[in-house]
């Protein structure tokens, strides 16, 4: 016999055969007592949550029934505190002594014995100090250095400068005297030319030229060129007539190869004072006059470097 439709069956949306989940809406209110159908699904659901709850239940139990079957295992904990205390620049925070920290490389952040008598109580705070410190003496050097670089270019350019003025005065103090003694002294000879000049050699000269020629026209005026005493006047083999004028310092000049002579020995001339004339007599080729030069009457020198030395240009 098929199963008669109750009212749940007769709701609005049920279709027969399969399962019905009612809502609010799609029941309809129902007078009396009546009972609700079992749906196919439920049992087996109630039976998972069961179970679930069954399993979760006995590993728990499992659980603590092995943690309490288990002894206790006693754990060693080093004295971080004691440990901390023996770490560089820790014993010194902590108001001990810092025998061990001093002299310690900053790279430990240690504080050593100086950082603490400056009041120092904190490593970083120590290093930076320390950084800046370097720094500032570093500029300090070369800022010193700088100023001694500067102090001695000063001195050097200084001294540069004073030995120009000095070398400058010199020079103005030569010149003097030169043109002092220009005024003393005075060419044997005008209008000639320079033939040998001094050290020369020649087939006239066994030794070498020993002094310098004036070449000039026979009868030129030969004059004396200081004052002076005249020592010899005379005939002096291959120096023909020769006269040799004795200066106040001993310094002898020779006049060689004169025409004629105006003086005699033991004369008293000055400066530019006419002595004898230009000749040819002796070793010659030609009209000159050979002029010597020796001082303290020993052996010749080159007499136009002599000349120039008294501010004359031969």
């Amino acid at each position: 016999m098929p199963p008669v439709p109750n009212a749940f069956d007769t709701a609005a949306g049920a279709v027969p055969g399969e399962e019905w989940n009612p809502t609010e809406e799609s029941v309809r209110p129902v007078r009396g007592r009546h009972k609700l159908a079992k749906q196919r699904g439920g049992s087996m659901a109630r039976s998972s949550a069961v179970l679930g709850v069954g399993m979760i239940a006995a590993v728990g139990a499992g659980g603590i029934a092995t943690a309490q079957e288990k002894p206790s295992t006693a754990i060693s904990m080093p004295d971080v505190a004691e440990k901390a205390k023996e770490l560089p620049g820790v014993k010194l925070l902590a108001g001990g002594s810092d025998e061990n920290v001093a002299g310690q490389p900053l790279t430990q952040a240690a504080l050593t014995a100086s950082d603490a008598k400056e009041g120092q109580t904190d490593a970083g705070e120590a290093l930076r100090s320390r950084i800046l410190q370097q720094a500032q003496s570093q500029q300090s050097q070369a800022e010193d250095s700088a100023r001694d670089a500067a102090i001695e270019a000063a001195q050097a350019k200084a001294a540069k400068a004073q030995n120009k003025a000095e070398a400058e005065k010199r020079q103005q103090a030569e010149e003097a005297r030169l043109a002092k003694l220009a005024k003393s002294f005075k060419l044997p000879v005008s209008g000639y030319q320079l033939t040998s000049q001094f050290g020369e050699a020649g087939s006239l000269w066994s030794n070498g030229h020993t002094g310098t020629d004036f070449a000039a026209s026979s009868g030129t005026p030969i004059r004396a060129i200081h004052s002076g005493t005249i020592k010899e006047a005379g005939w002096a083999g291959s120096f023909g007539y020769r006269t040799i004028l004795q200066l106040d310092d001993g310094t002898e000049l020779w006049f060689a190869h004169q025409s004629s002579m105006n003086v005699s020995a033991g004369q008293k001339v000055r400066t530019g004072e006419m002595i004898g004339r230009v000749g040819s007599t002796g070793n010659v080729t030609g009209a000159h006059l050979h002029l010597e030069v020796h001082p303290g009457g020993g052996a010749a020198i080159d007499p136009a470097a002599w000349l120039r030395g008294k501010g004359l240009t031969p």
